[in-house]
């Protein structure tokens, strides 16, 4: 007797690599950020409607392996991510990841993906929804510190929603600079890489620091930081590593994601616990203020938080209509009757 075939709520569209990228490609990557950029900023004007919670960490001596869940009330996501610096030794990611969203009103999966290449896409969009509201207007010139695996994606979100042209490149690894001029060459950029961070800073509107040294590091100090500038500190994010010299802080106006969380993960970790941070979300909503003048230093200390994950796996769920590229799993036992899942194993059985 063969197996009996998969109902249609027992199929759940998962996204592998593969697809991500020809789903990338199909919508154009500049144009696939400008969009994922509106979609969480949609969803950071309506941040008091989610669950919220810091993310759900397993720490070790090598790394950390994270849980990350939300709902809006009627959707459910989580993504599973790993953070491991000593990685990039072994020839590895520091950071990969998958995630998943749900109805609420059933409980079913309704979408698989990975997320490696996903979160690179967010965590960009996220920066560059920071900067549309924080940066100085009329910003041209951004330096990246850090020229690892999520430094492109970057440097293109500035470019498609903030006009950013000229971009100015550092890393401690003179390959990994290499490499990010190579792929950004034909981007429409002015790229210059620079052989310290603080040459790189020079003329910087916008600097992005994205490192990945699990330790308390100084990649920019206080004497480095002048008047007026913006600043995404995105690297890190785990207890015991920051970016930043405290004395930038008390200069900067702080800007944050989930206040309990990054007090934790983020460069605030440093701070008393009464240091002042303003919710990013509050600002989007007009509820609080974000850039008041040209002089004044903003700081978006950001450490990703589950509703922009969320974001993106309802982007991609959207944009995949039409586009076939899925594979339909098999991964929820639904049998005709609910009461008889032993049944349903049983006729399974091959005669």
């Amino acid at each position: 007797m063969p197996s009996p075939l998969p109902s249609e709520k027992a199929l759940v569209p998962f996204v592998s690599v593969e697809n991500m990228m020809r789903l990338v490609h199909h919508i154009g990557l500049e144009t696939l950020l400008a969009e994922l950029t509106d979609v969480i900023e949609a969803d950071f004007r309506r941040w008091e409607l989610f669950d919220k919670t810091p993310r759900v960490a397993s720490h070790s001596r090598e790394g950390v392996i994270e849980l990350m869940p939300t709902s809006d009330g009627e959707i459910y996501s989580f993504k599973y991510v790993n953070g491991h610096p000593k990685n990039m030794a072994q020839g590895l990611q520091t950071v990969t990841a998958f995630g998943l969203l749900a109805e609420v009103s059933t409980g079913y999966p309704v979408l698989l993906t990975e997320m490696t290449l996903l979160t690179a896409l967010r965590t960009a969009a996220t920066s560059a929804m920071a900067a549309r509201h924080l940066a100085p207007k009329g910003a041209r010139t951004m330096a990246m510190i850090g020229n690892g695996a999520q430094a492109e994606f970057q440097v293109l979100a500035m470019k498609a929603v903030f006009g950013i042209d000229h971009i100015r490149l550092y890393d401690i690894d003179p390959l990994a600079t290499a490499k990010m001029v190579r792929n950004l060459s034909g981007a429409g950029l002015t790229v210059t890489a620079c052989t310290s961070s603080q040459s790189a800073i020079e003329g910087a509107d916008i600097i992005t620091t994205c490192t990945a040294d699990k330790q308390y590091a100084t990649i920019l100090t206080d004497n480095m930081i002048g008047a007026g500038v913006h600043i995404n500190a995105i690297g890190g994010d785990c207890p015991g590593k920051t970016e930043l010299h405290r004395d930038i802080l008390l200069r900067a106006d702080t800007f944050v994601e989930y206040p309990p969380q990054t007090r934790i993960e983020g460069e605030i970790q440093q701070m008393e616990p009464d240091y002042p941070v303003t919710e990013l979300w509050k600002v989007i909503t007009g509820q609080a203020q974000g850039r008041r003048d040209i002089s004044q230093i903003t700081l978006f200390d950001s450490v990703g938080f589950a509703i922009e994950d969320f974001s993106a796996l309802r982007y991609v769920r959207d944009r995949l209509k039409g586009t076939g590229l899925y594979q339909d799993l098999d991964i929820i036992a639904d049998p005709d009757d609910p009461r008889d899942l032993f049944g349903m194993l049983q006729r399974a059985r091959q005669v």
